[in-house]
């Protein structure tokens, strides 16, 4: 509580926590997020759009991505056309959405120069909007394509648009760990080189971690070192976001390699343990209510956590691997969460600024989402 830096061994102790021990830690962390960020919680209105879902990776735990059309995965294979990602994005500005968030499979026919449209996309149908967009694992292979740096790549997706990225492809930083869970992978240097390069450019990113598959406490332990020290050189992570392993259709657990992920004590005390390995250098801990449901996201919001995440309105990845919590979760019922919880909700931008009030207005009446439409895959090739 000290801000002082804790060992793998000292984290690890925290989360071999039982019983009383558990109600200590969630305290103690609880009482820090009171200290330092107050009783606010925030959530961003925000819509997820996952353009592709075809990716040559071969990622045990992923139930999103798709290969050959015999393959026996959840749904079918498709690439939206950009005209569907200009009517989504268009559509989520319609009601009050402030950012858009994009991820997806890498597609083999995709360059560096598929990102940058996507970009140019987006703002030409909602110039207002930020784009949050593309993990560690997209800038590394776009920018390869293009046979650019990652620097050089970076420069050139803010220059069409790109305002943040979002600090996922993370899973665990251990390299153990990614080896016999995601070996084709960027490894642990190569995510951390992405993320640092954003920073130094002026480019932020948050932070996650997925966890309870084939990992360890001690796994767990030195993934928040990596985050604090990075944070401690370059300042640029926004939040810290814990994200439970889905297993029910996940490839690895499967084929029986891999647990049903994290016990709920163990993912409510990632977000304790995160509050107090982290403290101060990233002060907001956000609970995935896709991942937690609206009571476990409740009790992480009693154990350290001040943020709620995104409204999401279309939610894919997860939903593939099994979860049932849900598409979107309106700002209406965000908002009552947080009171329920006995706190105060703010409708927060990106960056971690109150909206407009225009912009609560419009997410606080808007229309119902109109049928989203996934593009058959039509093979393409972009230079």
């Amino acid at each position: 509580m000290r801000g002082d830096d804790l060992s793998v061994p000292d984290i690890t102790q925290l989360f071999r926590a039982r019983g009383d021990e558990v109600a200590a830690v969630c305290a103690a962390s609880d009482g820090l997020r009171r200290d330092t960020v107050g009783d606010v919680v925030r959530y961003v209105v925000t819509r997820n759009i996952n353009y592709t879902n075809v990716c040559y990776f071969k990622c045990r735990f992923c139930a999103f991505s798709k290969g050959k059309l015999s393959e026996s995965l959840r749904g079918r294979p498709y690439d939206l056309a950009l005209d569907e990602v200009a009517r989504r994005v268009a559509e989520a500005w319609q009601r009050g959405a402030t950012e858009v968030c994009l991820q997806g499979g890498i597609h083999p026919d995709y360059t560096g120069a598929r990102y940058l449209e996507i970009c140019r996309t987006v703002r030409d149908a909602a110039p207002n909007i930020h784009i949050h967009a593309f993990s560690p694992l997209e800038i590394t292979q776009g920018a390869a394509t293009l046979g650019l740096s990652i620097a050089g790549f970076l420069e050139r997706l803010r220059e069409a648009g790109l305002g943040t990225l979002p600090g996922t492809a993370a899973e665990v930083l251990d390299d153990d760990v990614r080896a016999r869970l995601c070996p084709d992978k960027i490894n642990t240097a190569q995510w951390l080189d992405v993320i640092e390069t954003a920073h130094l450019l002026g480019l932020r990113t948050t932070s996650t971690i997925m966890f309870g598959h084939l990992d360890s406490y001690d796994d767990w332990a030195r993934h928040l070192l990596h985050l604090r020290a990075l944070q401690s050189r370059t300042g640029g992570i926004t939040e810290f976001v814990p994200l439970p392993f889905v297993h029910m259709e996940a490839p690895v657990y499967l084929k029986g390699h891999a647990r049903k992920g994290p016990s709920f004590r163990e993912a409510v005390l990632m977000h304790a343990v995160a509050r107090l390995a982290l403290h101060p250098l990233i002060p907001h801990i956000q609970t995935s209510w896709v991942k937690m449901g609206a009571d476990g996201a409740a009790v992480a919001l009693a154990s350290g956590a001040n943020d709620l995440g995104g409204t999401l309105m279309n939610e894919s990845i997860s939903r593939a691997a099994g979860t049932e919590h849900g598409q979107e979760l309106p700002p209406a019922e965000m908002e009552a969460i947080i009171r329920a919880a006995g706190r105060r909700p703010l409708q927060r931008t990106t960056l971690y600024q109150p909206v407009s009030a225009e912009r609560r207005r419009a997410a606080f009446a808007a229309d119902p989402l109109a049928p989203t439409v996934e593009t058959p895959l039509a093979r393409r090739v972009h230079a």
